[in-house]
């Protein structure tokens, strides 16, 4: 017997030996597993490592659609959690999970809490984590919404481009920086300007590596592009960093049909009238041109 079951087993005896884990999976792929146990323990293809000193406040739970949440507190360290890497965002919506385990057979636990990381503060070599429960994301508004521009983001699943195929995709190397929000670079192959704009830019490799930002600006300046992203990288980027450009669209219908050739899956409504209609007003005319007209 193993799992919920076996937990309950265990706790039923009266003299238990449980322990709190904790794995966060941040938006890049890395994990990183902890426990307030005092060694290392290892299920579900995680190690959960004590040295990091994180702990948690006691889970707020209830029933029906509010959130739940708590806080985990730890150390900053330079093999866990790192300033560095707090301040460059890389734990922004990190998946958080964490279970009730019995140590001494840590098949027998039981999953407590899945959410993602909130706000997250630092201060005296330790930080604190806002963790947030699922019902979290009932909180935001969906639903469709009746416009002009296209609805669906580039690439997703309304869309359905695929930012994969050559020419909506490039890499190109820094070859220079002003701060870490504009660079200059030089495309292996020519591009119209702002090809670019209001697409992403992911940083390849460097202290910045996994890093992305939304691009405001792509201009060809003489024989090098400049690309500038609305925010700075919160990491800086250095001479020969690779980038990785991802085309952008406006949301227009003449960019789906002519940029992205996926007329089909416009989800806008383009012949919605403008604002100009609440200020239209009946035109009269003289008697020999018919009288009033409308």
């Amino acid at each position: 017997m193993s799992g919920a079951a076996g937990l309950d087993t265990h706790l039923a005896t009266g003299t238990t030996g449980v322990c709190r884990c904790w794995r966060v999976t941040r938006t890049d792929g890395m994990r990183f597993g902890f426990t307030d146990h005092d060694r290392a323990l290892a299920f579900d293809g995680a190690t959960f490592r004590p040295e990091s000193g994180l702990s948690a406040a006691a889970l707020s739970q209830t029933t029906g659609l509010s959130v739940d949440n708590t806080e985990a507190v730890g150390a900053l360290s330079d093999d866990a959690i790192t300033e560095a890497d707090i301040v460059a965002g890389r734990y922004d919506g990190a998946e958080v999970e964490a279970w009730l385990v019995q140590w001494e057979a840590p098949e027998n636990r039981v999953l407590q809490f899945r959410g993602s990381l909130g706000e997250l503060t630092r201060a005296g070599g330790a930080f604190i984590a806002e963790l947030r429960g699922l019902s979290e994301r009932m909180n935001m508004p969906t639903g469709r919404v009746y416009q002009r521009g296209c609805s669906a983001v580039l690439g997703d699943g309304a869309c359905r481009v695929d930012l994969t195929n050559p020419g909506y995709v490039v890499d190109a190397e820094v070859l220079a920086v002003d701060s870490a929000r504009v660079f200059w670079i030089k495309l292996p192959e020519a591009f119209e300007p702002r090809w670019f704009e209001r697409g992403t830019c992911r940083v390849l490799d460097g202290a910045a590596a996994g890093l992305s930002g939304a691009i405001k600006i792509d201009r060809i300046d003489r024989d090098l592009r400049r690309v500038e992203l609305w925010d700075g990288l919160r990491t800086p980027i250095a001479l020969g960093d690779r980038l990785r450009l991802t085309a952008g669209c406006d949301k227009r219908l003449e960019t789906c049909r002519l940029k992205f050739a996926n007329l089909l899956n416009f989800r806008g409504f383009p012949d919605l009238p403008g604002d100009d209609w609440l200020v239209a007003h009946p035109t009269r005319v003289s008697a020999r041109d018919g009288g009033s007209r409308r």
